[in-house]
């Protein structure tokens, strides 16, 4: 598929947001989504808060918890009081009141995983923006996979196909 050179570019531009979400440099793919579609982010709040709540806990992450708190204050106090932010948002402040918060009832913020799952909305709706699928072929591809052997499966009763595994294809 060929695209024009505006489109490399978004493309491009969209890969490095990814990684600057990826590093924890949030305000950065905050600020480059902003150059690419400037009313994206404030069309879609979820995502919107999901990277600004990210952003704390980078400050978090990094002890700088008068910055985190600041942070908060500015950027998050508005979220405070709408039903839907409430819960996680008082999650995510939470942290501060740690120590060590990587020992924290509420150390799945810390990591990795939900870095990339913020990392992977921004990605989808950015996608999604420029008209281009959230999920590349491949991974339909095996998503149609899995589901068709459950379902043969499911005909075939216990004794039936074992479930698929993108390894143990690419093993034969």
């Amino acid at each position: 598929m060929k695209y024009s050179f505006d489109w490399s570019a978004k493309l491009d531009k969209r890969k490095t947001i990814y990684a600057h979400a990826m590093e924890g440099n949030v305000l950065k793919a905050i600020e480059l989504t902003n150059e690419l579609a400037s009313d994206l982010l404030q069309n879609n709040e979820d995502v919107l808060f999901d990277l600004l709540t990210l952003h704390f806990v980078e400050l978090v992450r990094s002890r700088n918890c008068t910055g985190a708190l600041e942070f908060a204050q500015k950027e998050l106090t508005s979220y405070g009081n709408r039903e839907q932010y409430i819960e996680k948002l008082q999650d995510v402040v939470t942290l501060l009141a740690y120590e060590e918060p990587e020992k924290s009832p509420v150390y799945e913020f810390l990591s990795m995983d939900h870095r990339q799952s913020v990392a992977d909305k921004l990605n989808k709706l950015v996608l999604t923006h420029h008209q281009l699928p959230a999920t590349s072929s491949l991974e339909r591809l095996v998503q149609q996979v899995s589901v068709v052997r459950y379902c043969l499966k499911q005909d075939c009763g216990k004794d039936g196909w074992a479930p698929f595994s993108l390894t143990s294809f690419l093993k034969r």
